[in-house]
């Protein structure tokens, strides 16, 4: 208690100091380097803004004539939720990512190039499935039946396409792995991810057979957003092991930023790190998207996970300082580069 009551005080006082955590020195986070980033969040139209370090609350604020009450759109922050529920279905021994999707998807198997297209592809976004943004449209009658369709516009593991193709075709094959345990992936998601975090029901933007859209949807206020985040730092009840959590955020030989859902900030400690607004590059066209040496900020911490939704939607952790920040807003010109130089200075 003594140790938490001393973080408040010189975290109040604007200190930079570190303190002993789990036997290794945490720094603390500036508040003038805090209320500097809140500033500028505030001032590109922002919603909230929520920084946690070591478990306590050390800024909340809602500006703009919003309030801690109001839940938001998070929109691809959705995916984090099922990229968790993926590796414990693979923790609970239901599935593999390292296994071909074939070997679920009959309908693959004669296919020379998608019958080695394997499960952990189609979350990394490196399956080569046309991305299919109309898969987000609304009175769709299956989008797990024309994500299945698609055709692939680049051989599996040759190229990063970013879009809810290959998510949905993750549903099917988790629709199809716990029928024997009578249990829709929905079902999976609230007991196995959601419940634990303290979560219930979220906005699942089913198509008329009933398909969630896993590829966005959920809306949340800042404090629910951050029950991620902390489940990602293994606060509260564990979801899946470390190791597991390790594995997700590693990115691939294609886009070395991005694993599972989450993005990092992994290059920044490289001479050739460069900084890329995501969701900039993401309006381009796939073969357009420069990935090489990306990061966030160059000098942020090497370890920040991200987890980034349009118009500026955001969730950070830093598991190496134990920081969760949510900041949720409208479109605007907020770049991460920038909120992030401003954060940890």
């Amino acid at each position: 208690m003594k140790r938490r009551t001393m973080l408040s005080k010189m975290l109040l006082m604007g200190g930079a100091s570190a303190i002993k955590l789990n036997g290794k020195e945490n720094p603390g986070l500036s508040m003038q380097n805090v209320r500097a980033a809140a500033a500028y969040s505030a001032g590109m139209r922002g919603k909230s803004l929520l920084v946690i370090q070591h478990e306590k609350v050390i800024f909340e604020e809602y500006p703009n004539g919003f309030s801690s009450k109001e839940a938001h759109k998070i929109y691809s922050g959705t995916k984090g939720f099922w990229n968790l529920a993926a590796l414990a279905a693979e923790e609970d021994g239901i599935l593999s990512l390292k296994e071909r999707a074939a070997d679920t998807l009959p309908e693959w198997r004669d296919d020379k190039k998608k019958s080695r297209i394997t499960i952990r592809q189609l979350l990394d976004f490196t399956s080569g499935l046309d991305p299919y943004f109309e898969l987000h449209e609304d009175g769709i009658s299956d989008r797990d039946a024309l994500a299945m369709r698609r055709a692939l516009v680049a051989d599996p593991g040759d190229a990063f396409i970013y879009g809810p193709c290959s998510l949905q075709v993750f549903h099917l094959i988790m629709k199809r792995k716990l029928t024997p345990h009578h249990m829709t992936p929905t079902q999976y998601l609230e007991r196995r991810v959601l419940a634990p975090m303290g979560l219930g029901p979220q906005r699942y933007v089913a198509d008329n057979s009933g398909n969630p859209l896993l590829a966005a949807g959920f809306t949340l206020t800042a404090p629910q957003w951050a029950q991620l985040g902390k489940a990602m730092l293994q606060e509260g009840r564990q979801i899946v092991s470390r190791d597991s959590l390790k594995n997700c955020c590693g990115g691939t030989s294609e886009n070395k930023a991005f694993g599972l859902g989450f993005w990092n900030n992994s290059a920044a400690n490289g001479g050739r790190a460069k900084e890329v607004n995501v969701e900039t590059m993401l309006e381009e066209k796939w073969p357009k998207q420069h990935w090489r040496n990306a990061c966030l900020e160059r000098h942020a911490p090497g370890d920040l996970i991200a987890s980034i939704g349009s118009g500026a939607q955001r969730l950070y952790v830093v598991p190496s300082q134990d920081i969760v920040v949510v900041r949720q807003g409208r479109n605007s010109q907020f770049t991460d580069a920038q909120f992030l130089r401003l954060l940890f200075g």
